[in-house]
């Protein structure tokens, strides 16, 4: 296990480059984001451990990071000022460019990843925007009503794109459809739904809604994606069937869940961050074998539990809130960075926790 030290930041994001298998960015800011400066970290992971390749201050916290699909020395940095800013890390200190269209903090920032000429940012002001990096004003808002914690491009299509928020829904649009009255708003599905009974169980009880904080497309299948937030769940959702509430409900963290990621190699394993200070890693039981007898016919211990998935390991080196986590594109399939409150990025394979 690799570690650094945000020396008087907080991290809240960390995010491997699409380009590069030793590169990582991570998003931090001081006093855990309440107050002061922001910091975007170029890391390299070299035979020697973690250096820092370079460093851009900003005058506001820093909530995410992303990298340039387009460009291997580009990320964009999402601020508490309402500004999206893009860093060229070839270049001196200041960003090459800056949006200041949010009226509230930007808490997440995403690079179309087919596409690759557009990225969004989503606000707690209940917008979400999409950029050209070429322009100097939003291509699009979308309005989703809700302080929008995460938002995303689908991995498979170039004009879809997904959201969750504090009002407890998973929101699909699509650019394709035509803007006028629904915002290009295709689906709006409630994490909150309760699963639908079981052969020989007791009907799912109402889950109240709580604030959604997270959320990920899967990589392979192009349906379903994953949610997680203060309830400290995570369910998956496949999009074909929205009415039909979640298909995986995976229980096990102690506090909310902070983020969750699908593998970029294995189409049935996820990565979470959560406040417990752990990271987890999961199967949500779709594998070939997994629980695909028990979820059926047999009644489970845990009535929350549904799908067959199960945790598969948990990572508690982190001393504080664990805000983000990313996978490694690269090499062998299990390696991760992790980040968060406790000022320090940690560099590991999630092989070695998983049972």
């Amino acid at each position: 296990m690799l570690e650094f030290r945000t020396q008087g930041y907080n991290g809240y994001s960390v995010k491997y480059s699409p380009f590069f298998d030793s590169r990582i960015a991570v998003a931090a800011s001081a006093n855990f984001g309440l107050v002061g400066n922001g910091r975007v970290y170029i890391l390299g992971l070299t035979p020697n451990g973690i250096v820092v390749e370079k460093w851009f201050d900003t005058q506001d916290s820093l909530f995410d990071t992303t990298w340039s699909e387009s460009h291997e020395n580009q990320l964009l940095a999402a601020s508490g000022d309402g500004s999206v800013k893009l860093f060229d890390i070839t270049l001196s200190q200041f960003p090459i460019q800056s949006w200041q269209e949010h009226a509230r903090e930007v808490f997440s920032v995403h690079w179309n990843l087919v596409g690759k000429d557009t990225f969004l940012s989503s606000s707690w002001d209940g917008t979400i925007k999409i950029w050209n990096p070429n322009a100097n004003a939003s291509l699009t808002t979308l309005p989703t009503h809700s302080c929008t914690y995460s938002a995303e491009f689908s991995p498979h299509s170039p004009s879809i794109l997904s959201s969750v928020s504090s009002d407890s829904h998973l929101r699909v649009f699509d650019l394709r459809t035509p803007a006028s009255a629904s915002n290009h708003l295709t689906m709006n599905i409630p994490i909150h739904t309760p699963p639908k009974p079981r052969m020989g169980a007791a009907a799912p009880v109402g889950v109240p809604p709580s604030e959604a904080l997270t959320h990920d497309w899967n990589k392979y299948r192009d349906t379903i994606i994953a949610t997680a937030g203060v309830d400290r769940l995570i369910r998956t959702f496949d999009i074909r069937a929205p009415a039909a509430g979640p298909i995986a409900v995976l229980s096990g963290h102690e506090y909310a869940v902070r983020r969750i990621t699908w593998s970029p190699h294995l189409s049935d394993i996820l990565l979470s961050a959560s406040y417990d200070m752990t990271c987890r890693v999961w199967t949500d039981g779709s594998a070939m074998g997994v629980g695909s007898v028990r979820q059926e016919n047999m009644v489970q211990d845990d009535p929350m539990v549904y799908g067959g998935g199960k945790e598969m390991g948990s990572m508690g080196r982190h001393t504080e809130f664990v805000t983000g986590v990313d996978w490694c594109l690269f090499g062998a399939e299990g390696w991760c960075a992790s980040t968060g409150w406790d000022e320090r990025v940690l560099v590991w394979d999630c092989r070695a926790i998983m049972q």
